[in-house]
C-alpha cells in the first residue's frame, strides 16, 4: 500500500489537550477539564427548537443566518455592548469555534503573524496555523493580564491580534483602559483585533467591555454557547465591518451553507426571550468559584482571583498536575494553552460545588 499524505497545514497542528479529556477518566474521576456548563438549556429555548421542528423550518437558511435571529443581535449588541451593527454586518455561524476558523481563512495570508495571549484558548494557534499564519504569543503579568507594553512591541507588521476577555484559561478580564489602548495601539499600525467575548456574562466584579467600542477595524465574535448553556446546539455569529462579513461570506458558504435552522430558532429565542436563567448561572459560577479558590489557596496554592469566565489557572508543577489527574481530578496542564506557563493547570468550575469540594479533598491529601 502506498504511503498516506497529508496536508502539511495539518500535520503542523495536534490534537486538543482539552477535548482529549473529555472522557478521561474512570467512574470515580471528578473531570474538572472541560469548559461545558453542567446547566440545561432553558425551557424557553429549547420550546422554540421543538416548534421549528413541528413548522418545517428544518431546511437551509440564508448563508448569513435567517433575519430575524440577525436582527436579534444586533439589537443585543446595541443593548447590551454599546455597539451598532446591521443586519449585513453579521454572520450566524456553527458556534464561535466556526466564526474564529472563517476570520482567519478570509484575512491570514501565508506567513501573516497572528498574536494572542499566551497562555490562551487553544484554537487560536491551530487555527492560525491551518491558515499558513504564524501564530505568535504575546506574555501575560503576574495577575494573568495582557502585558500591553510586550503587546505593542509585538504589534508592528502583525495581521491580526486576537483579545479574549475575559479570557479562558485564566479567567481574567481587561479593563476599559487596557482594552482601549490594545484597540487604538493596534488600529494604527493596520492590526484588525478579533475580539473573542464568548464569556462576556460571567464577569464577577468587573463590568464586561468590547472591544469595538474603541476602533473600527475590530471584529466581535461571540456565541450563544456558554451564556445560554448551549454548547452542543453550535450557534454563534461574527460581526464586522461589512467589506470582513463579504470575505468571511465566501469561506462559510463551502465549508458550512448556514448554521443549523433548528439551533438559529433556538438562539433567537434565546437572545429576546427572559434573562433571568443567565443570571442565575452567573450567580452560581461566582459562588463555585469562591469555593474553589478557598479551597485551593487554603491549602497552600497561590494565584490571582478569577474575575471572569469558570476557569482558574493555578500554578501547580508538572509533578502535583500529574498526580492530581492520576487521583482522579482531571484538569488540564498548562501547555495546552500554549509555551509560557507550563507548570500551571487550568481548572473549569463548571461542574457542582460537591465535585469541588470533592477534588479541593484529593488535592489536599496528595499535599499533606
Amino acid at each position: 500500500m502506498n504511503e498516506r499524505r497529508y496536508a502539511r497545514r495539518v500535520t503542523r497542528i495536534g490534537a486538543s489537550g482539552i477535548r482529549k479529556l473529555f472522557d478521561a477518566g474512570g467512574a470515580d474521576a471528578i473531570n474538572l477539564g472541560i469548559g461545558q456548563p453542567d446547566f440545561d438549556t432553558p425551557a424557553h429555548i429549547k420550546e422554540a427548537a421543538i416548534r421549528a421542528i413541528r413548522e418545517g423550518k428544518t431546511g437551509y437558511t440564508p448563508n448569513a443566518g435567517i433575519p430575524g435571529l440577525r436582527s436579534a443581535i444586533c439589537e443585543k449588541l446595541s443593548r447590551e455592548n454599546s455597539l451598532t451593527y446591521t443586519p449585513d454586518e453579521l454572520i450566524v455561524t456553527a458556534g464561535g469555534s466556526e466564526a474564529i476558523h472563517l476570520v482567519m481563512q478570509a484575512l491570514v495570508d501565508d506567513g501573516d503573524r497572528v498574536l494572542f495571549a499566551d497562555p490562551g484558548f487553544v484554537s487560536y494557534q491551530a487555527l492560525a496555523t491551518v491558515a499558513g499564519g504564524r501564530s505568535e504569543g504575546v506574555a501575560l503579568d503576574a495577575a494573568l493580564h495582557i502585558d500591553i507594553e510586550k503587546a505593542k512591541e509585538q504589534m508592528d507588521g502583525a495581521r491580526l491580534f486576537i483579545l479574549n476577555s475575559p479570557a479562558n484559561p485564566t479567567g481574567a478580564v481587561e479593563s476599559p483602559d487596557a482594552i482601549r489602548a490594545l484597540v487604538e495601539y493596534a488600529n494604527d499600525r493596520g492590526v484588525t483585533v478579533v475580539s473573542d467575548e464568548v464569556y462576556e456574562h460571567f464577569v464577577y466584579e468587573k463590568e464586561h467591555c468590547s472591544a469595538a467600542r474603541y476602533g473600527e477595524d475590530v471584529i466581535t465574535i461571540n456565541a450563544a454557547s456558554k451564556t445560554y448553556a448551549m454548547t452542543g446546539w453550535r450557534v454563534g455569529f461574527l460581526a464586522a465591518p461589512e467589506e470582513y462579513v463579504e470575505q468571511c461570506m465566501k469561506v462559510h458558504q463551502y465549508c458550512q451553507a448556514c448554521a443549523t435552522s433548528i439551533s438559529q430558532y433556538a438562539a433567537l429565542a434565546a437572545y429576546t426571550g427572559d434573562q433571568g436563567a443567565v443570571r442565575m448561572m452567573r450567580d452560581e459560577y461566582r459562588a463555585r468559584r469562591d469555593l474553589l479558590y478557598d479551597g485551593l489557596t487554603e491549602i497552600g496554592l497561590d494565584f490571582p482571583r478569577p474575575e471572569g469566565a469558570f476557569y482558574m489557572f493555578v500554578p501547580m508543577g508538572r509533578t502535583l498536575i500529574r498526580q492530581a489527574i492520576e487521583k482522579g481530578v482531571i484538569i488540564v496542564p498548562g501547555e495546552a494553552f500554549g509555551t509560557n506557563m507550563p507548570e500551571h493547570a487550568r481548572f473549569s468550575y463548571a461542574t457542582s460545588q460537591e465535585n469541588l469540594r470533592r477534588a479541593v479533598e484529593r488535592l489536599k491529601t496528595i499535599l499533606e
